[in-house]
């Protein structure tokens, strides 16, 4: 009898890719002779920088402070001098502001930091120190997660998700972290699941990760956490899906996972929430995967924030060949980059190099009404439609055919046989749709 995995409806089967780094343990990445570490490390507003040249900092001193409830912390990832505050080149493709520290190679760590037992702390206090770490969601999405935390008292929250998939194909690093920091984990899930109260915990885990189901089964035993293998599929890992595999409830168009009584958390944020509470340690490093045909050698590394990512690349042994595409994140969602000069900030999962003969490079065809689109879009829209209004400017229509709950998974565009970049023509329309937000 085949065993029937949990799912959501849509999604399909990329090359996952991951055997070149699946299996290599993570490695403490060297310091670099100068880091970047910008000021805008989450979704919500930039910190403001509260060091000055030529001031030497500590390892886990703040360099930038916190602007208002949705925004948290910046703080230096080893001890040196501050050479500079300025404009540097972000993973966004934007240049921002970045405090520039060149390391002493001490590592100092600041007097100030030390840990508590979190079952000795009320939820506040728990929220107030994942604020003050600078915890944020290192899923890629980097809301601050003492906001996430925070749900309003109208909005109960009864199911806490651990999100362990890792569906985007290449990256392997909350692989790795299952496998080799399961009890940090765990003791992250155990301080969300204080400050929540949540009844219901539980860890998703696509089944191409066997090693990672059964390290964080043995960790969470006699925990009550449920730990589900799933259906190796994309985008399993996207929280609207994950949310409706683990629990069949479905967010409601423009809704939020907290309308359904649902909160997801990844894992790599619970590691971190976990060294926050446990050595007081804020959020100023991360695991990621550097990987791909374009590197000499896939490996997973813990790397401070504000590494370049030309200084990843050589402690993965340099470039193989020339690059043709260099991407933060993974294939299907993440961000291209013009160089190897930016860095790495909170929300880097990965750096993936590929070269032209690695590339498959398609013309541009009319849609043949396939409908192949229409059967893999895990939120169920009609994506050529949706395009084909914002090709014409009519946002309005686009808006109408719910345009924003597209999570821009890219599954559209993979899948078209006319090769329509369906997903970008989307995102055009959800930045038109958005702006016109603001202006109203």
């Amino acid at each position: 009898m085949i065993k029937q995995y949990k799912t959501f409806r849509g999604g399909l089967h990329p090359p996952d890719c991951k055997a070149g780094s699946a299996h290599k343990a993570i490695e403490d990445c060297p310091l670099p002779e100068e880091l970047s570490i910008h000021l805008s490390q989450h979704i919500g507003v930039p910190a403001e920088v509260c060091v000055a040249v030529g001031e030497r900092v500590l390892k886990g001193q703040a360099i930038g402070r916190a602007r208002g409830m949705v925004s948290v912390p910046v703080h230096a990832s080893t001890s040196g001098e501050v050479v500079a505050v300025e404009p540097r080149p972000h993973p966004s493709g934007k240049t921002l502001e970045a405090v520039v520290i060149r390391p002493d190679g001490i590592d100092e760590r600041h007097g100030a930091l030390s840990g508590a037992d979190y079952r000795s702390l009320s939820p506040e206090q728990l929220r107030e120190r994942i604020r003050g770490a600078g915890i944020v969601g290192l899923g890629g999405a980097t809301f601050p997660t003492h906001v996430k935390l925070s749900p309003p008292p109208e909005k109960s929250i009864d199911t806490l998700i651990i999100n362990g998939a890792e569906c985007e194909p290449y990256l392997t690093g909350d692989h790795r972290l299952m496998v080799e920091a399961a009890a940090g984990i765990v003791l992250g899930i155990n301080i969300f699941r204080r400050a929540l109260g949540a009844r219901r915990v539980c860890v998703g885990i696509e089944n191409n990760k066997p090693d990672a189901v059964l390290a964080m089964r043995q960790a969470c035993r006699e925990t009550g956490i449920e730990v589900v293998a799933l259906a190796t599929k994309y985008p399993q890992g996207a929280e609207k899906q994950l949310i409706y595999a683990m629990t069949g409830r479905e967010v409601p168009s423009g809704g939020l996972p907290m309308d359904v009584g649902a909160l997801v958390q990844n894992v790599g944020t619970a590691e971190a929430a976990a060294a926050a509470l446990s050595s007081g340690r804020p959020l100023i490093e991360r695991v990621l995967t550097v990987t791909g045909p374009g590197v000499a050698e896939a490996k997973n590394l813990r790397v401070r924030i504000g590494t370049p990512l030309s200084h990843l690349i050589a402690c993965c042994g340099g470039l193989k060949g020339v690059p043709a595409k260099i991407i933060v994140g993974g294939p299907m969602m993440g961000t291209a980059q013009l160089g190897l000069d930016v860095p790495a900030v909170c929300g880097t999962s990965g750096v993936l190099v590929l070269r032209e003969e690695d590339l498959a490079v398609r013309p541009e065809g009319p849609c043949i009404r396939c409908g192949r689109c229409l059967q893999v879009c895990p939120a169920r829209l009609a994506p050529t439609t949706i395009a084909a209004y914002a090709r014409l400017d009519r946002m309005s229509e686009a808006r109408a055919f719910n345009a924003m709950d597209c999570i821009e998974c890219g599954s559209c565009a993979y899948i078209c046989p006319s090769a329509i970049p369906l997903v970008q023509s989307i995102r055009h329309a959800k930045a038109s749709i958005s702006a016109k937000r603001k202006k109203h």
